[in-house]
């Protein structure tokens, strides 16, 4: 229900047609704010438009844009600087995915999930944090992953620019300490469930699927909006995320001899066909968008991993094994 003791605020929220955005755009919607939603493409927005105008929005606003060029960003925030004259909130979560070495991901595909999560971030930034700067007041959370603090197979263009996001929050936090009221902070999930993975570019040897243990980007929203309203500090989303990043930072012998066995059980599809293409990263798949992934129990799908590794293994030709050697008759 809307929140009547104070004045709608006004919110806008990138990557908003799918997962994480569309569920922080619910969110804002249930609480009676002005939402201003971005993202690729419209039929998406749209959709999420009207979930929002049910849930209580005090307005909505669709802005299709590609985040990772500068000039889309620039008009988006000018219409909603024209519109309301004020931004409250700013949450990036826009996002693309990438599996395959960094050898094995085409030139475009790996450049653009850079462009998207890394560069569109920095594009947010230049527009937003003046607004916010001129305000004297405001917030910007950037929605990063645990994986932009640790290395993880076949993820090299998704791992390079989270670790950029996070730089890049942390640079602005620096630079804009003569703003006190200016509030930018980051959040970064583990495994949601998400549309994001079925929609990735494939060149590994392997579908992806979100990490154990899964959470909701509902809970993810919340997280977000916590910390955009000072109510929470940013950071890390779950126990796991500190497990993780402690045995990268502190036992990277350990890590990096047992990273890649877990990782292709718990945060592959080891079942399903393997398929290969872009994926959403060239351009939107608006088809595959909705608020939640539907990858099921992820301990299901690891146990069916596990199965599946076994029955590879007891199909492979023992150690000093030959092929019967072919019978030559004589004349």
């Amino acid at each position: 229900m809307p929140t009547h003791d104070r004045p709608p605020r006004v919110v806008l929220v990138t990557g908003a047609s799918s997962g994480i955005g569309e569920a922080v755009a619910h969110r804002v919607a249930r609480r009676g704010d002005h939402v201003v939603l971005l993202a690729r493409g419209r039929e998406a927005l749209e959709r999420v438009a009207r979930d929002c105008d049910r849930l209580g929005a005090a307005s909505t606003m669709v802005e299709p844009a590609d985040i990772s060029v500068d000039a889309h960003v620039e008009a988006a925030v000018g219409t909603v600087m024209a519109r309301h004259g004020w931004i409250d909130t700013v949450v990036g979560s826009a996002g693309v995915v990438a599996y395959g070495r960094v050898d094995e991901v085409p030139q475009d595909v790996f450049d653009q999930v850079v462009a998207t999560n890394l560069l569109g971030s920095v594009n947010l930034a230049r527009h937003v944090v003046p607004v916010l700067r001129t305000q004297g007041s405001g917030s910007l959370v950037h929605v990063g992953s645990v994986i932009g603090h640790i290395a993880v197979p076949e993820m090299g263009a998704y791992v390079l620019s989270k670790w950029g996001v996070r730089a890049l929050v942390r640079q602005l936090q620096v630079d804009n300490r003569d703003r006190p009221h200016v509030r930018i902070e980051y959040v970064a999930p583990g495994g949601v469930d998400t549309p994001i993975y079925r929609q990735a570019a494939t060149y590994g040897e392997a579908v992806g699927r979100p990490p154990f243990p899964v959470t909701t980007p509902e809970r993810i929203a919340d997280r977000v909006l916590d910390v955009a309203d000072g109510r929470r500090r940013g950071g890390q989303v779950g126990l796991a995320n500190e497990v993780i990043r402690f045995g990268f930072t502190a036992l990277p012998w350990a890590y990096d001899r047992l990273v890649g066995p877990l990782f292709s059980l718990a945060a592959q599809d080891l079942t399903a066909p393997r398929r290969t293409g872009p994926g959403n990263v060239l351009e939107s798949q608006q088809d595959g968008n909705a608020l939640r992934g539907g990858h099921g129990n992820a301990l299901v799908a690891i146990g069916a991993n596990v199965v599946e590794v076994l029955r590879e293994r007891m199909q492979r030709p023992a150690p000093g094994d030959r092929a019967p050697a072919p019978h030559h008759s004589r004349s």
